[in-house]
């Protein structure tokens, strides 16, 4: 069964696997201790140490191990506000940052920098939304939801001049390669790169004012309290130095792959839209949203047919909100499906993919009646309070061709996504979106038939 959900986590790589066990055997013990046992786990550690601030691109001592990636970021975050709290409380970030940085965000003053259509940050955006109060910038290396390359070097070289530390986000790319740039923080988690749960590091570069926002600890350089998870720890390290041996030939390969998909999906499915950049991406992942499907259903119609891929859309969130990351592009949401190939992912596989992708999505369109209603006259309002997206959108699509040239349809609805979706339709299908406008019962979004 071909495993396309890299981004979310990655199989454990062979080296972590003989690392960890080997590690259950030589690094139980307390490394701070200075007994035999210690000594022998204190060495198990500094080497993983070393390994990981190699790749990484740092000194030893300038990285520690957290107890996950969202705990490495909400750390460095927490840490670099604190350790700036004179020059103020404001927090730049991308509008398509990870949930644990908007979440750790949410505590201070924060301004959130938009993206194009592709998921890209500008720099001169993030220059413009410093002020003399910038504490810190958060911009991740590459979008986790549609594998946008973020340009970090640019953003790091204007930080460096304004006097404003970047703490970058690089859980996505860490497998594919070191950040470039002057970055000050950089965060990881090692089960996005083949190592086990449970492990994720922090890199604060030395010049970098930090004060760590957790109980006094003297582990870790007091930066990451508690016991280490030595054992997990050594195998994160192994599997990192393992994957990027590994790393140039395998995002050649996969990108050839990736390219594949952007290029066929289109081709046979009608409807859909592949998001994020075509060329300044990561090398394994690609994103495509698919009109009129439910984007739940077409993963269990996946998981059905032998694949398992993940999504950003609405419809698979337990709030039923849209994804934030699909909301700030202004792109389509609904029916959004996420492929990120692991490494040793064969052409025969993607071939499979595309070989049961149409049928699945036309047969969840028929199972929500995505097809063409009778005709009905013009400036019509479409009724969709109470019903959960794609639907808005479909019942849309099946009145707009019957109604005259310059005929106006109202779309009633009470779901968030469709603020993102309807717009998004018009956009792909060539019709005018007029606006919306609060209604007695949900928003009134106004669309007018283009030719």
């Amino acid at each position: 069964m071909p495993y396309f959900d890299m981004a979310s986590a990655a199989p454990l790589h062979p080296v972590a696997r003989e690392a960890l066990l080997a590690a259950l055997d030589e690094g139980w013990a307390d490394p701070s201790r200075l007994y035999r046992e210690g000594r022998r786990a204190r060495l198990l550690l500094d080497a993983a140490r070393q390994t990981a601030a190699e790749a990484v691109g740092c000194r030893p001592d300038e990285l520690v191990f957290t107890p996950s990636g969202t705990r490495a970021l909400h750390d460095g975050l927490t840490g670099a506000m604190a350790g700036r709290r004179r020059t103020g409380r404001h927090v730049v970030v991308s509008a398509v940052e990870h949930s644990a940085v908007l979440h750790a965000a949410g505590a201070y003053e924060a301004a959130s920098v938009g993206v194009d259509r592709a998921g890209r940050v500008a720099p001169a955006d993030v220059a413009a939304a410093l002020r003399p109060d910038t504490a810190l910038v958060c911009l991740q290396s590459a979008n986790h939801e549609v594998g946008t390359v973020q340009p970090v070097a640019e953003v790091a070289e204007l930080c460096r001049t304004a006097g404003v530390p970047l703490l970058v986000d690089a859980a996505q790319s860490l497998a594919w390669g070191p950040v470039e740039g002057g970055w000050s923080l950089l965060a990881g988690s090692a089960h996005k790169w083949g190592g086990p749960p449970g492990v994720g590091l922090l890199a604060v570069r030395k010049g970098t004012r930090f004060a760590p926002q957790h109980p006094a600890d003297e582990r870790e350089s007091g930066r990451s309290p508690g016991f280490e998870n030595l054992p997990a720890i050594v195998a994160a390290a192994a599997s990192l130095r393992a994957v990027r041996s590994e790393a140039a030939a395998e995002a050649a390969r996969l990108s050839a792959l990736v390219d594949r998909i952007r290029v066929r999906v289109p081709e046979l499915v009608p409807d859909v839209e592949v998001v994020g950049h075509g060329t300044l991406r990561l090398p394994h992942l690609v994103t495509f949203s698919c009109l009129y499907v439910d984007g739940e259903a077409l993963l269990t119609a996946f998981d059905r047919a032998g694949f398992s891929v993940s999504s950003g859309s609405s419809c698979t969130s337990s709030t039923l909100t849209p994804s934030h990351v699909l909301k700030a592009m202004g792109v389509l949401s609904e029916g959004n499906v996420r492929v990120s190939l692991p490494p040793g992912t064969s052409g025969e596989d993607v071939d499979r993919f595309l070989d049961v992708l149409p049928g699945l999505v036309s047969d969840v369109r028929s199972h929500l009646g995505a097809t063409p209603a009778p005709a009905l006259d013009a400036d019509l309002v479409v009724d969709s309070l109470g019903k959960l997206c794609p639907i808005p959108v479909i019942e849309l699509a099946k009145v707009i061709d019957q109604v005259p040239v310059g005929g106006v349809v109202t779309v009633l609805s009470d779901d968030e996504a469709a603020g993102l979706d309807i717009p998004a339709w018009c956009s792909m299908r060539g019709h005018t979106y007029l606006g919306s406008a609060r209604a007695p019962q949900g928003t009134a979004y106004h669309i007018r038939r283009t030719p």
